[in-house]
């Protein structure tokens, strides 16, 4: 089986789920888009991932001003209120009668091209709006046994040619990193800067401890992450030291403990890196202790949306 922050439950009830593509319902067989889509061209386009637990989206906001923020980074006009996509997404959701454990997988592309071509100006639709949802929990298997990673010879890119900030549907650069940690026998990637700092991961955000002070990269060259932003904002409200600043493998090798951060999967444990074992047990004291700091917020949203 594959290992890896996205290990999910086995759940039968996907094999059954109604997917929109432009607020039309589809079975999962028959959801189907244009070979001539942006996306599946170019892949022209951006997303967002949103957890479903116990009848509300968490941190929904975020989710959805990061969203329009990548709109606007790419010039393509959503056409579209946030309220009116939250319509759409609780609509499929509905359809579907889920109410926990969902993942949601909004794509958001600019629309169906003339020709195959890169100009947006040949576009001849509107925005292509695809909302997946699916039953996923995250396997428990992961979070006790933790990660590998291994550090890519591919680069997060400098914000002046793809913004790594950037939730887009260009993923090519994060998929040879991973496979480079595949083939070295790691379970995930972990990409340097242009510097050379450390960065991120292939599809989460790092984190490491040392002395009882959580270290993360300055932000300028990895990904937006929320569950990111969330960890750092627990950290000061509980009076942990933490730290957005440049350091390097040199610095990773000898932690105390490391972690990577994602919407799916919260909070995981990294054991290795490059096959140095990090840490003298994964999770650790640190990792144990924003994790459930995080799960209190969690349920700390869903009060407060269901108080609204």
């Amino acid at each position: 089986m594959i290992h890896g922050t996205h290990n999910a439950l086995q759940d039968e009830r996907n094999q059954s789920i109604l997917i929109s593509i432009n607020d039309e319902l589809f079975k999962r067989e028959e959801a189907k888009i244009s070979v001539f889509d942006s996306g599946y061209l170019v892949g022209d386009g951006v997303w967002e991932g949103v957890r479903l637990h116990d009848g509300v989206l968490v941190f929904l906001d975020q989710h959805l001003n990061r969203l329009w923020q990548a709109s606007a980074t790419i010039g393509m006009d959503l056409g579209m209120t946030q309220s009116e996509l939250t319509n759409k997404v609780w609509t499929v959701l509905k359809a579907n009668d889920m109410h926990d454990g969902v993942h949601v997988r909004i794509m958001i592309t600019r629309g169906i091209k003339k020709t195959p071509s890169q100009d947006p100006r040949l576009t001849i639709s509107g925005p292509n709006v695809v909302i997946i949802p699916e039953y996923k929990l995250a396997s428990p298997d992961t979070a006790n046994r933790g990660i590998t990673l291994f550090t890519s010879a591919i680069r997060r890119g400098s914000p002046d040619y793809l913004d790594p900030k950037l939730n887009c549907h260009s993923k090519l650069h994060e998929v040879q990193a991973l496979i480079q940690a595949i083939e070295a026998g790691a379970d995930e990637a972990l990409m340097l800067d242009i510097n050379g700092f450390v960065s991120t991961c292939n599809a989460t955000n790092f984190f490491m401890v040392k002395n009882g002070e959580v270290w993360t990269s300055t932000g300028q060259y990895c990904m937006n992450g929320i569950t990111r932003k969330n960890v750092i904002t627990l950290c000061k409200h509980h009076g942990i030291r933490v730290f957005e600043k440049d350091f390097s493998l040199y610095d990773v090798y000898g932690a105390d403990e490391a972690f990577v951060t994602g919407t799916f999967g919260g909070l995981t444990p990294v054991i290795k890196v490059d096959g140095r074992k990090i840490g003298a047990e994964a999770p650790g004291g640190m990792t144990n202790q924003l994790t459930t700091f995080y799960s209190e917020l969690i349920a700390q949203e869903i009060d407060r949306s269901k108080n609204v």
